[in-house]
């Protein structure tokens, strides 16, 4: 080092060189980290390898799994090392042909060399008998299955593993276990551990609104819920028909063209809220089936002027348009009429249109009766088939005698309750009629036939008509069920009902008729017939009808 030229600013060493602010030591140290930057892997300031990007040390790493390596002539990690050491050691098994360890006492491996635990031997079950291999309490896997303390089973144990089980489970799993199978009464109480284990509130009326499926159906989880909370209050009972009528609403509001279907989608918004003021005022509601009959009369009628009249507004429909969708139809004239009234007048009152087109337009129709009535070759033979032919269904048979002899209707027998049997008198109540309706020999005999039916199915169900949709439940039969519970006679049951109203109105008083049917005496008057029975008229006011 010459002479001392200056201080180093970095540390205050004499500097020799006159182009330098360091000395030599400094000078050093600032090479050496200008080739240093921070490796990606430690963070540290290193000097990076051009081949991996990272330090010396980060460079070094196993060629198997990538850990990091610290000594300079090692190709694999400790771990690495331990695992190829053992599969070295491994063999090919002679029994099972994995690799493993050997033993020498077998020559297998360890998994071969271990000795099986066998199965039980078969032993008699103690409920069918047979030789079989037990699935539990002695039973075989069949017995098992059927076993009616199934579910009481999985509710104990669904009890144990809930915190705070509610005090309701018991009753439940009695309740889905007499009236379902042992499976589905299993599967009930496994949804519902399911429901009550999530972080959502457990309330009765929160578990039934969560345990209802989407779409069109709540599910038979669901209805056997609703029906086992409603029946005990605790919660209300879900608007699940509500919710079906919505849907068929809007699916016909959907069919309506999208220029017509404001004033529609405005006609059914208030219907809707007049069927809601009658029932808070305790009168006679509109029915869902009344409104969209009229919305699919509406539908019919929107296609009708946009596709054969060629009309996008309900201002431009005048009476020959309405008149003309009215003779597409012509026996549904009068009930389509009405329809069209009541949205003309409320289209009017909304500024829709200017003009009622429909309120000069007329359904002149007779008032009396004109629907078809069975022969009394016809009425034998239905009597014959519903008292002797034993392949007939009790149910076909009921709604057959009761609408044949007595009159009955679809709806009264669809409602009839096993409580409404009187068998000491040997008589009914069916639907609004003041007083018990007397059975014949004949139709009690019928009567018996559907109870047994009845009673052979785990049923809880009130009403006389239990289906296979309805046993688990307290609902009545459907209304489908009924329309076509009769399909195999050949006969419809209101052809059935009307022979016998006829009948009935014509040998005897009206009113007597509809005192005991409980009708309106001006609903028997449609079916007296236009014509005078000459054999209950003396001779002398037999000359004076033929004469006039």
């Amino acid at each position: 080092m010459g002479k001392k030229q200056r201080d180093c600013v970095t540390c205050g060493a004499p500097v020799g060189y006159l182009d330098r602010q360091h000395c030599c030591l400094c000078w050093r140290q600032m090479k050496e980290q200008a080739a240093k930057a921070t490796c990606p892997s430690c963070g540290k300031d290193r000097v990076l390898q051009q081949d991996t990007g990272r330090c010396i040390i980060c460079s070094r790493v196993c060629e198997l799994c990538g850990h990091p390596v610290r000594a300079a002539g090692t190709r694999l990690c400790r771990d690495c090392r331990r695992k190829t050491d053992q599969l070295v050691a491994q063999q090919p098994c002679p029994r099972c042909g994995k690799a493993g360890y050997l033993r020498e006492t077998t020559g297998w491996c360890g998994h071969c060399s271990r000795p099986r635990q066998d199965k039980q031997p078969p032993r008699a079950c103690r409920e069918c008998g047979e030789l079989r291999r037990h699935a539990g309490l002695g039973l075989c896997s069949a017995c098992w299955q059927k076993h009616p303390g199934r579910p009481f089973i999985r509710g104990e144990h669904l009890r144990d593993r809930l915190a705070d089980p509610p005090s309701w489970l018991g009753d439940f799993v009695a309740h889905v276990a007499a009236r379902h199978c042992v499976a589905r009464a299993c599967g009930f109480v496994t949804d519902l551990g399911r429901l009550l284990e999530d972080e959502h509130s457990n309330s009765p009326q929160a578990l039934l609104e969560r345990s209802r499926r989407p779409g069109r159906s709540m599910g038979s989880f669901a209805r056997s819920l609703e029906d086992f909370f409603t029946l005990r209050g605790l919660a209300l009972p879900t608007n699940q028909a509500e919710r079906l009528a919505a849907g068929r609403r809007k699916r016909r509001i959907d069919a309506v063209p999208e220029p017509l279907r404001p004033a529609v989608t405005a006609f059914d918004a208030s219907r809707i809220r007049a069927q809601d003021r009658a029932r808070r005022a305790g009168t006679r509601p509109r029915s869902d089936h009344t409104l969209e009959t009229a919305l699919a009369i509406l539908r019919d009628l929107a296609l009708f002027l946009m596709d054969r009249q060629g009309k996008n507004d309900w201002a431009l429909a005048d009476v020959h348009d309405v008149e003309a969708f009215l003779a597409t139809l012509p026996r549904a004239r009068k009930r389509r009429l009405t329809v069209l009234r009541q949205f003309f007048r409320f289209a009017r009152s909304q500024h829709i249109v200017l003009i009622d087109p429909s309120r000069t337009l007329t359904a002149k129709e007779p008032n009396g009766f004109r629907g078809r009535t069975l022969t009394l070759d016809q009425q034998r033979e239905l009597f014959h088939r519903w008292t002797t032919t034993e392949h007939v269904h009790p149910h076909e048979a009921l709604t057959g005698m009761l609408a044949l002899l007595h009159g009955a209707s679809s709806t009264e027998v669809r409602l009839l309750q096993v409580t409404d049997v009187d068998p000491v008198a040997h008589t009914v109540r069916l639907g609004r009629r003041p007083h018990p309706v007397p059975l014949d020999p004949a139709s009690w005999t019928v009567l018996q036939r559907c109870l047994a039916h009845r009673e052979a199915w785990p049923t809880a169900n009130p009403h006389m008509m239990v289906t296979k949709g309805t046993k688990a439940g307290r609902c009545p039969a459907s209304t489908a069920y009924l329309s076509h519970v009769l399909d195999n006679c050949g006969y419809p049951p209101r052809m059935i009902r009307s022979t016998r109203l006829v009948d009935l109105v014509n040998t005897m008083d009206p009113k007597l008729v509809a005192a005991a049917f409980g009708m309106d005496p001006q609903a028997t008057l449609i079916y007296l017939a236009d014509h005078v029975d000459e054999s209950r008229l003396p001779s002398g006011e037999v000359q004076n009808v033929r004469h006039h």
